[in-house]
């Protein structure tokens, strides 16, 4: 079977975004590793834990991620030499450099070796035949109070495409032409009309092969996740999908009840620690910086008003000159002890959405 994924994407390389598409720094703050890294263990990642891994990075995330990281190595591993070619041409034409591409399965201990404090593996557990051990093998590479971001489809996010897939094996369809021709002669009004005006990965070849052609697509309630999650010592520190809760376990429970009445519900975001060993918040003893990723944003002659994307699932504020000209003061490290109770209940509320971070040392 893993032979046929390869295949597929080679095939379809995944997504099929255009190579001069770009994205802004601070589109990216929720991939930072030394933010990620300071919110859940307190410090800045040590020197062992300056890696980055992204484990099935597909043809676009190297670009993204190596924005967000400047300086820090990233490994960039998938199956499919299509989808290296085309992350590996799309960094180059934006100048980002410093990432290793390697070919090859996760579950191969000798693949994308070492230890790495920051390892994304988005949209790919569900592909495996077995998802516990990619967990596990994606686990054994995290660097003490390392952080794993995954996505896994959810019931509730799949059931549209899971019915189109349903169908298409009934009718036997198995190539792209005759899957847009059915789908070009659906209803607008309809049911599946509705589903495929609300898909934008629809709009693209690479899109409809992967939402319907996929060899295979495994699908998960909130219990079924969080038991995989528990089958290994990993952490939930926080879900990041659109209109999630802070706390997790109150997250859950959300997502239980909208499954229960059959509420709509997105794709699983979730963030997992290894071993982390907690934030420092606002302690005396502690620091405050600006994310990295957001320093362009906040530079002295950008006047504009910038709205960050909610990559943590809740709403940022607008950045406007107010807002960042108090964030300009943290451009370089402050010591909380040095702020006034004001100050700290202003830059809380940043704290909380990691456009500050605080950490010791």
């Amino acid at each position: 079977m893993i032979d046929e994924i390869r295949r597929h994407y080679e095939r379809y390389p995944y997504p099929r975004y255009p190579l001069l598409a770009s994205v802004r720094p601070c589109d990216t703050y929720a991939l930072n590793l030394d933010a990620l890294y300071a919110r859940f263990n307190g410090t800045l990642p040590t020197s062992a834990a300056r890696r980055i891994l992204l484990a099935g990075c597909g043809s676009f995330s190297p670009y993204p991620t190596s924005l967000a990281n400047p300086g820090v190595p990233i490994t960039a591993l998938d199956l499919s030499r299509a989808n290296l070619r085309r992350a590996r041409l799309h960094t180059l034409l934006h100048g980002r450099f410093g990432i290793g591409w390697e070919r090859g399965d996760l579950l191969d201990p000798a693949v994308a070796a070492g230890e790495y404090g920051f390892i994304d593996c988005f949209g790919v557990l569900h592909h495996l035949a077995d998802p516990l051990a990619g967990l596990r093998a994606l686990e054994r590479r995290l660097a003490p109070g390392g952080i794993l971001r995954i996505m896994v489809y959810s019931k509730g996010a799949r059931r549209g495409a899971e019915s189109v897939r349903k169908a298409l094996r009934l009718l036997g369809v198995k190539d792209l032409p005759t899957v847009k021709r059915l789908l070009r002669r659906a209803d607008r009004d309809s049911r599946l009309g509705s589903y495929l005006q609300s898909a934008p990965e629809l709009s693209f070849d690479s899109g409809i092969a992967d939402a319907f052609l996929h060899p295979r697509a495994r699908t998960y309630r909130i219990d079924e996740l969080m038991a995989l999650v528990g089958e290994t010592s990993l952490q939930p520190l926080f879900f990041a999908h659109h209109g999630t809760l802070p706390d997790v376990r109150a997250e859950v429970e959300r997502l239980r009840r909208a499954e229960r009445e059959g509420d709509s519900e997105p794709n699983f975001v979730l963030y997992l620690g290894r071993g982390t060993a907690g934030g420092c918040g606002l302690a005396a003893d502690a620091s405050l910086m600006l994310n990295p990723a957001l320093r362009f944003c906040v530079k002295r002659l950008r006047i504009a008003r910038d709205v960050i994307p909610p990559r943590l699932g809740r709403p940022n504020p607008p950045l406007g000159f107010a807002q960042k000209r108090f964030l300009r003061r943290f451009l370089r490290p402050v010591r909380v002890s040095e702020l006034s109770p004001a100050e700290r209940e202003r830059a809380l509320a940043f704290l909380d959405l990691l456009i500050l971070v605080s950490f010791r040392g």
